[in-house]
Protein backbone atom coordinates (compact mmCIF):
# COMPACT_ATOMS: atom_id res chain seq x y z
CA UNK A 1 0.00 0.00 0.00
CA UNK A 2 1.29 3.44 -0.96
CA UNK A 3 0.14 6.40 1.11
CA UNK A 4 0.36 9.95 -0.14
CA UNK A 5 -1.14 13.29 0.88
CA UNK A 6 -3.43 14.64 -1.84
CA UNK A 7 -4.56 18.16 -2.64
CA UNK A 8 -8.24 18.84 -2.00
CA UNK A 9 -10.33 21.95 -1.39
CA UNK A 10 -13.78 22.04 0.20
CA UNK A 11 -16.11 24.83 -0.83
CA UNK A 12 -15.84 28.07 1.13
CA UNK A 13 -19.11 30.02 1.29
CA UNK A 14 -17.63 33.15 2.86
CA UNK A 15 -14.27 34.40 4.05
CA UNK A 16 -12.93 37.39 5.94
CA UNK A 17 -9.61 38.56 7.36
CA UNK A 18 -10.15 39.93 10.87
CA UNK A 19 -6.44 40.54 11.47
CA UNK A 20 -3.51 41.47 9.24
CA UNK A 21 -0.02 41.62 10.73
CA UNK A 22 3.42 42.49 9.45
CA UNK A 23 4.17 39.06 7.96
CA UNK A 24 1.08 36.94 8.55
CA UNK A 25 -2.68 37.33 8.91
CA UNK A 26 -5.66 35.49 10.35
CA UNK A 27 -8.46 34.31 8.06
CA UNK A 28 -11.94 33.06 8.93
CA UNK A 29 -13.63 30.78 6.39
CA UNK A 30 -17.14 29.33 6.39
CA UNK A 31 -16.46 25.85 5.03
CA UNK A 32 -19.18 23.59 3.62
CA UNK A 33 -18.98 20.20 5.34
CA UNK A 34 -19.77 16.87 3.57
CA UNK A 35 -23.32 16.88 4.98
CA UNK A 36 -23.93 20.43 3.74
CA UNK A 37 -23.57 22.12 7.12
CA UNK A 38 -21.25 25.09 7.66
CA UNK A 39 -18.28 25.22 10.00
CA UNK A 40 -16.13 28.24 10.84
CA UNK A 41 -12.39 27.73 10.50
CA UNK A 42 -9.87 30.31 11.78
CA UNK A 43 -6.27 29.94 10.65
CA UNK A 44 -3.02 31.80 10.19
CA UNK A 45 -2.14 32.71 6.62
CA UNK A 46 1.63 32.30 6.32
CA UNK A 47 4.08 32.91 3.44
CA UNK A 48 6.01 29.71 4.15
CA UNK A 49 9.48 29.06 5.54
CA UNK A 50 12.74 27.29 4.94
CA UNK A 51 15.00 25.65 7.52
CA UNK A 52 18.49 24.23 7.26
CA UNK A 53 19.96 21.20 8.99
CA UNK A 54 23.62 22.10 8.51
CA UNK A 55 25.95 19.20 9.28
CA UNK A 56 29.72 19.67 9.53
CA UNK A 57 32.48 17.17 8.79
CA UNK A 58 32.50 16.08 12.45
CA UNK A 59 28.83 15.07 12.25
CA UNK A 60 27.77 18.04 14.34
CA UNK A 61 24.54 19.97 13.82
CA UNK A 62 24.78 23.76 13.61
CA UNK A 63 22.38 25.14 16.21
CA UNK A 64 21.16 28.57 17.16
CA UNK A 65 19.42 29.55 20.40
CA UNK A 66 17.00 32.45 20.61
CA UNK A 67 14.09 33.75 22.62
CA UNK A 68 10.62 32.83 21.35
CA UNK A 69 8.08 35.11 22.98
CA UNK A 70 4.84 33.17 22.32
CA UNK A 71 6.13 30.15 24.29
CA UNK A 72 8.29 32.16 26.73
CA UNK A 73 11.35 29.99 26.10
CA UNK A 74 14.83 30.21 24.67
CA UNK A 75 14.84 27.40 22.13
CA UNK A 76 17.66 25.58 20.41
CA UNK A 77 16.80 25.56 16.70
CA UNK A 78 18.28 25.14 13.26
CA UNK A 79 18.66 28.23 11.03
CA UNK A 80 15.35 29.14 9.41
CA UNK A 81 13.45 32.03 7.93
CA UNK A 82 10.39 33.20 6.05
CA UNK A 83 9.91 33.10 2.30
CA UNK A 84 9.76 36.88 2.19
CA UNK A 85 9.79 37.23 -1.59
CA UNK A 86 6.77 35.72 -3.40
CA UNK A 87 7.89 32.99 -5.80
CA UNK A 88 11.46 32.99 -4.48
CA UNK A 89 13.44 29.80 -5.01
CA UNK A 90 13.45 28.21 -1.53
CA UNK A 91 17.06 27.08 -1.98
CA UNK A 92 18.15 30.68 -2.44
CA UNK A 93 16.19 31.66 0.66
CA UNK A 94 17.84 28.86 2.65
CA UNK A 95 21.32 29.87 1.52
CA UNK A 96 20.57 33.45 2.57
CA UNK A 97 19.28 32.38 5.99
CA UNK A 98 22.32 30.18 6.65
CA UNK A 99 24.57 33.12 5.84
CA UNK A 100 22.58 35.66 7.86
CA UNK A 101 22.04 33.56 10.98
CA UNK A 102 25.30 31.60 11.11
CA UNK A 103 27.70 33.26 8.61
CA UNK A 104 28.16 29.84 7.01
CA UNK A 105 27.95 28.57 3.43
CA UNK A 106 27.50 24.99 2.19
CA UNK A 107 28.44 23.24 -1.02
CA UNK A 108 26.12 20.22 -0.85
CA UNK A 109 22.37 20.88 -0.58
CA UNK A 110 19.53 18.33 -0.56
CA UNK A 111 15.83 18.50 0.31
CA UNK A 112 15.49 16.62 3.58
CA UNK A 113 11.76 16.87 4.32
CA UNK A 114 8.70 19.06 3.64
CA UNK A 115 6.20 19.65 6.45
CA UNK A 116 3.09 21.59 7.38
CA UNK A 117 3.89 22.82 10.87
CA UNK A 118 0.34 23.04 12.25
CA UNK A 119 -2.20 22.22 9.52
CA UNK A 120 -5.18 22.50 11.84
CA UNK A 121 -4.46 26.16 12.52
CA UNK A 122 -2.03 27.49 9.92
CA UNK A 123 -1.22 27.06 6.23
CA UNK A 124 2.52 27.40 6.93
CA UNK A 125 4.62 25.04 4.82
CA UNK A 126 8.31 24.50 5.60
CA UNK A 127 10.99 22.96 3.41
CA UNK A 128 13.88 21.62 5.48
CA UNK A 129 17.20 21.26 3.67
CA UNK A 130 20.24 19.17 4.50
CA UNK A 131 23.37 21.27 3.99
CA UNK A 132 26.85 19.71 4.07
CA UNK A 133 30.44 20.64 3.18
CA UNK A 134 30.28 23.72 5.39
CA UNK A 135 32.68 26.65 5.45
CA UNK A 136 32.75 30.13 6.90
CA UNK A 137 31.02 32.64 4.64
CA UNK A 138 33.00 35.46 3.12
CA UNK A 139 32.38 39.14 3.74
CA UNK A 140 30.91 41.03 6.67
CA UNK A 141 28.51 39.42 9.11
CA UNK A 142 24.84 40.23 8.71
CA UNK A 143 23.60 42.95 11.08
CA UNK A 144 21.15 41.21 13.43
CA UNK A 145 18.10 42.82 15.00
CA UNK A 146 15.26 42.07 17.43
CA UNK A 147 15.56 38.58 19.00
CA UNK A 148 18.51 37.76 16.77
CA UNK A 149 20.67 40.29 18.62
CA UNK A 150 20.77 37.86 21.55
CA UNK A 151 21.27 34.72 19.45
CA UNK A 152 23.73 32.03 20.57
CA UNK A 153 25.48 29.51 18.31
CA UNK A 154 26.67 25.97 18.94
CA UNK A 155 27.57 22.75 17.16
CA UNK A 156 26.41 19.53 18.78
CA UNK A 157 26.88 15.91 17.69
CA UNK A 158 23.83 14.58 15.87
CA UNK A 159 23.30 11.69 18.30
CA UNK A 160 23.26 14.12 21.24
CA UNK A 161 20.56 16.19 19.55
CA UNK A 162 18.50 13.03 19.00
CA UNK A 163 18.82 12.19 22.69
CA UNK A 164 17.77 15.71 23.66
CA UNK A 165 14.68 15.50 21.48
CA UNK A 166 13.60 12.11 22.81
CA UNK A 167 14.25 13.22 26.40
CA UNK A 168 11.93 16.20 26.00
CA UNK A 169 14.73 18.74 26.41
CA UNK A 170 14.45 20.17 22.87
CA UNK A 171 11.15 21.24 21.31
CA UNK A 172 11.59 23.15 18.06
CA UNK A 173 9.53 21.67 15.22
CA UNK A 174 12.08 22.11 12.44
CA UNK A 175 14.91 20.82 14.61
CA UNK A 176 12.92 17.70 15.49
CA UNK A 177 11.68 17.04 11.96
CA UNK A 178 15.08 17.60 10.37
CA UNK A 179 17.19 15.64 12.84
CA UNK A 180 14.81 12.68 13.04
CA UNK A 181 14.36 12.62 9.25
CA UNK A 182 18.12 12.54 8.75
CA UNK A 183 18.47 9.77 11.33
CA UNK A 184 15.78 7.76 9.53
CA UNK A 185 17.39 8.38 6.14
CA UNK A 186 20.72 7.14 7.46
CA UNK A 187 19.09 4.03 8.87
CA UNK A 188 17.66 3.28 5.44
CA UNK A 189 20.92 4.13 3.64
CA UNK A 190 18.94 6.76 1.75
CA UNK A 191 20.84 10.00 2.41
CA UNK A 192 22.47 10.10 -1.00
CA UNK A 193 19.11 9.51 -2.69
CA UNK A 194 17.42 12.49 -1.01
CA UNK A 195 15.66 14.83 -3.41
CA UNK A 196 17.77 17.46 -5.17
CA UNK A 197 17.77 20.95 -3.69
CA UNK A 198 15.63 22.30 -6.54
CA UNK A 199 12.96 19.57 -6.32
CA UNK A 200 9.39 20.80 -6.99
CA UNK A 201 7.45 21.97 -3.94
CA UNK A 202 3.71 22.11 -4.69
CA UNK A 203 2.94 23.82 -1.38
CA UNK A 204 5.05 26.83 -2.40
CA UNK A 205 5.70 26.77 -6.18
CA UNK A 206 8.75 28.68 -7.37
Amino acid sequence: MTIRDTADEWRVRATRTPFTGHKTSVRTDEVVMPDGSLAGRDYQVHPGSVAILALDDQDRVLLIRQYRHPVRHRLWEIPAGLLDVPGENPLHAAQRELYEEAHVKAEDWRVLIDVYTSPGGSDEAVRIFLARDLAEAEGARFASEDEEQDMEHARLPLDEVVRGLLAGDLHNTCLAAGVLALTAARGANAVESLRPADAPWPARPF
